[in-house]
Formats: structure tokens, sequence, C-alpha cells
């Protein structure tokens, strides 16, 4: 839907929280309000993402003015607000001009209240499952904004480095120090290939909010799964890069937004990395 009033988002966020704390997390687990209040959440939390990715590129604050038809200027409405539900009864069409609402605004919506359902499962009614909400909605944020403006901004990007370091003090992997390596290894290497790649081609490859998205990627995840995030974003990349020249005719110095891959990855890796660095483990010791 179209970005929220931020009074209203703020409200039900609240409420939520609210919600959250009046349950025990075993009694949680045995009624489905958890996945439930982390879809809604979910929900409400895209909502505010669509506005970060539509205002933080324009330096604009996320919270006034209050959201406006892009067309036509008029505010939005409550009524209009609701995640998914309002972009469905305006069949995608604002309600006074009746211009077209982009698609990417439900989207956004959608796939972040997933996400949010999808960590309230695996990891149940704790700490870490809300740390990890989090981390998903700044890297699809940081992906979309990346994917639009190849930027991905400051704002983000260090406030979430230090976020990272925090939530390595909850238990369970990575230790703070790990964190803190992971980090400063992850922005020392990607600095490092920039460098180098500058002085043979004399071009850009990776600037410098990449270096900072994989302190942050570090600083959340440890060095075996930043490495793995990498991975799948560097190859990604690379067979994205090859279906532009195939089918395209690009050439080999067209520009992608290594951050929208390296976000995806690590929403991909946040489900799937400890399995999967546990499967290359094995491989390994036979």
């Amino acid at each position: 839907m179209t970005p929220p009033e931020q009074d209203g988002k703020i409200l039900a966020a609240n409420g939520i929280c609210r919600v959250l704390a009046s349950f025990l997390p075993q009694e949680a687990l045995e009624t489905p309000l958890w996945p439930a209040t982390a879809l809604a959440a979910g929900l409400i939390v895209g909502s505010f993402a669509n506005v970060c990715i539509h205002r933080l590129p324009l330096r604009q604050s996320v919270v006034t003015p209050r959201s406006r038809c892009p067309a036509c200027g008029a505010p939005i409405t409550a009524r209009d607000n609701i995640p998914l539900l309002s972009y469905a009864l305006l069949a995608g069409r604002c309600r006074g001009c009746r211009a077209p609402i982009s698609l990417r605004y439900p989207a956004v919506e959608g796939a972040n209240g997933l996400l949010y359902l999808g960590l309230a499962w695996q990891l149940g009614p704790t700490l870490h499952a809300v740390v990890m909400m989090a981390f998903t909605t700044a890297l699809l944020v940081l992906s979309l904004i990346d994917l639009d403006h190849y930027l991905l901004p400051n704002v983000i990007t260090l406030p979430g480095i230090a976020a990272g370091l925090a939530a390595s003090l909850l238990p369970g992997p990575p230790t703070p120090l790990g964190s803190a390596l992971s980090a400063a290894g992850g922005y020392v290497v990607f600095l490092g290939v920039a460098r180098a790649w500058r002085g043979l081609r004399n071009v850009d490859a990776l600037g410098e909010g990449d270096w900072k998205m994989a302190a942050m990627l570090g600083a959340f995840l440890g060095w075996q799964q930043m490495l793995l995030t990498v991975f799948l974003a560097a190859l990604a990349g690379t067979a994205v890069g090859l279906g532009l020249i195939a089918f395209r005719g690009r050439t080999g110095q067209h520009k992608l937004p290594f951050g929208t891959f390296l976000g995806f990855a690590g929403i991909a890796v946040v489900f799937i990395g400890e399995r999967l660095v546990a499967w290359y483990a094995g491989l390994l010791h036979g």
C-alpha cells in the first residue's frame, strides 16, 4: 500500500508490543497468537518500510509530513492505509484522483509480513526472533533502495552495524568478539577488493555503502554466514549480469546494484544459513 500515516502505525506497533509482553513465551508457542501477531507486525512495519524506501534516498523525513498521493497530493487517510486490504479495496488506485498505485507497495508489505511469520515459526517468541525481524526489514529496504538509486544510506547501515554488535550479547552465535571481527573483516575485505579493482581496471566495483553493508552483515551473522551471503550474492549477480549480456546486449562494464544481491542473499541466509554451513562442514569432514 502507500506509505503510512505515522501516528496510526506507531500506535498499532505499541499495541502489538503490549500484547506480546502480556504472554509468556511458552504460552505464546501453544497458541496461534505469536505467529499471527508477527504477521500483523510485519505488514505494519512493511508499510513503514515503503516510507523509508521512498523518502530516504531523497533525504526526507520518514516521520513528517503525513503520506500523500504522489499524483494529486491528497493526504492518505487511515482507512486507505491498512496494509494489503486498502490496496485491494481501492483496486490499486488513489481514492481521490484514481491514479494507479505501484504494485511494489503491497508487495513490500506482504513480503515483510511473510518474513516475520517465517521467523516467528522458525525462532519462536524470542528476543532473537525480534532482532532478526528488524534485520530482515533493514535488508529489504537496503535492497530496494540500491536497486532504484545505487545507494545504501548510512542512516541504515551504520546503526545496523551497532545493532548487530549489540545483538551479539544475546545467547547464541555470533559471540561479541566474533561479531566485531566479522564486521571489521567484511568492511576491510570489501574495501580491499574495491581498491584493487579500481587500480587494475579504473572502475569502482564496490562503493562505500557496500563496505558498510558487509560490516553490518558480519555483525549480525558472524563470519561464516557473512561469507555465505557474499558467495550467494556474487553467484546471483554473476547470473544476472550474464543474462543481461546475453539477452539485453549489455557489456561487462554495466553496473549492477550489488547491495541488492547482498540484501536478498542475507535474507535467505537468515533462514537457511546455519543448515548450509553445517552441510558444507559435513562435506569437508567426509
